[in-house]
């Protein structure tokens, strides 16, 4: 889905992993991969995700001639212990990857964490020193001010997920705020299970769509600095800026075409605002990664598109059927 609507590279942070590192390596993307860590009460289990996430960097980060980079992912500040936290952060700059994971997503975690520790999810991290420029922080939804100006002074990064936020019914990130300050914010869509759809075209409508509507002013976010977040920005957050999200001399040929000769696209007199307002995954023509040619003409070359949805089809009915 992600080829067939023109994404070229993407982080992902749960379980199985290691399965997912198999599927980029095959079709082609590039990926910044996060095997879940997650404590819950459980210390055996947070030592046991951590040890497994620490092998699957150690194995494949810069694999696949450096497509796919390994960051670890403790879950939330709400699921994995102070003490947890620090290990993971220990075994990360250690490794030198970057960490990735939820963070002040909903209000009822935010109040968890402060009732349990006298701080709010950010405070504690900043408290045990988890915070640096490494760090990807998904959702961002409940955050003060002084949280957003200790976000900025430490370099977190945002991951911006607009429709898994409206879907589950967790409230708006103040992005106009938090992009103000100097942090930097890129879109995502989140999962099929809180989204629906992985298509960054129907995010970047929404997530522009979203702000306009939260700060009552339809100039926030416009679209050229939508499509940036989808793009360069995207690629700051996942410490990639060097090597692709823009096409310049020296970066790795990630690219995609759009056909324009569509007539919710005509006519044309922003490029901007057609692809962010009225484009469409489904209008992306090919994709490019790494130089090699995923898709052209709306056809997958780096797999049977058939026969992963036939797979897919078989898989979802033998889960619901147990």
């Amino acid at each position: 889905e992600m080829i067939k609507s023109g994404t070229t590279c993407f982080a992902d942070m749960y379980f199985y992993e290691e399965r997912v590192v198999k599927a980029v390596e095959k079709v082609g993307l590039r990926a910044v991969l996060a095997p879940g860590i997650i404590e819950a009460e459980d210390t055996n289990r947070g030592e046991r995700t951590l040890k497994e996430a620490v092998e699957i960097a150690q194995k494949y980060h810069g694999h696949a001639n450096g497509r796919i980079r390994i960051c670890l992912g403790p879950h939330a500040v709400y699921t994995c212990s102070p003490d947890l936290l620090m290990k993971i952060r220990e075994r990360a700059s250690a490794l030198n990857v970057g960490l990735h994971l939820h963070l002040a997503e909903s209000m009822g975690t935010v109040n968890l964490v402060r009732e349990k520790y006298g701080f709010t999810e950010v405070e504690l991290l900043e408290s045990i020193g988890f915070l640096r420029s490494d760090v990807l922080a998904a959702h961002c939804v409940y955050l003060s001010e002084k949280e957003m100006r200790l976000m900025a002074k430490r370099g977190v990064k945002v991951s911006y997920n607009p429709i898994a936020n409206m879907k589950v019914g967790l409230g708006i990130p103040k992005v106009k705020d938090l992009m103000d300050l100097g942090v930097v914010v890129g879109i995502g869509t989140d999962g099929p299970a809180s989204n629906n759809s992985l298509d960054m075209f129907g995010s970047m409508k929404v997530a522009g769509l979203l702000q306009k509507i939260s700060y009552m002013d339809p100039t926030v976010l416009p679209a050229q600095s939508i499509l940036k977040m989808a793009t360069i920005d995207g690629a700051r957050a996942l410490g990639l800026e060097r090597s692709v999200g823009s096409l310049e001399v020296g970066k790795k040929a990630d690219i995609i075409l759009v056909d324009f000769r569509k007539p919710h696209l005509t006519p044309l007199h922003n490029p901007y605002s057609n692809v962010v307002y009225s484009a469409r995954g489904s209008d992306v023509d090919t994709v490019v990664v790494n130089g090699k040619i995923l898709m052209e003409n709306g056809e997958v070359k780096t797999l049977d598109e058939e026969e992963v949805m036939r797979r897919a089809q078989k898989t979802a009915l033998d889960l619901l059927a147990r």
